[in-house]
């Protein structure tokens, strides 16, 4: 997910319970919204397995609505991992934890590394 600055968030009425929310979208007329606390009673089932898809069971507190700070987004802090960039030779730390058989780069010299 490509995600840069903060989400615009919109104000919206819970179908259940009928408390005001915030959605990180523009409510329709023709569907319903949910708040954060009624969201996860309307989610669907999960298609093949356990896992809840490739976020692990988007909605919840995640991104459908609440009154949070972020957006609605309750995420846990990255561990991050030293390293030494490939091109100018200064530590860092990344988000992953860096193999041997790749360069990692220091976020300034990750730019003109990036693919666009």
């Amino acid at each position: 997910m490509s995600y840069r600055g903060e989400r615009e968030m919109h104000k919206a009425t819970c179908g259940d319970c009928g408390n005001e929310c915030q959605v990180p979208f523009e409510p329709r007329g023709d569907k319903p919204v949910y708040c954060n606390e009624c969201f996860p009673k309307h989610k669907p089932e999960s298609r093949g397995g356990s896992g809840g898809g490739r976020f692990g069971g988007r909605g919840g507190s995640g991104g459908r609505g609440g009154s949070g700070g972020r957006g609605g987004f309750d995420r846990r802090p990255r561990e991050m991992h030293k390293a030494t960039c490939g091109d100018c030779g200064k530590e860092c730390e990344v988000p992953f934890e860096p193999k041997g058989d790749k360069p990692v780069y220091c976020s300034e010299c990750f730019q003109s590394h990036r693919r666009n």
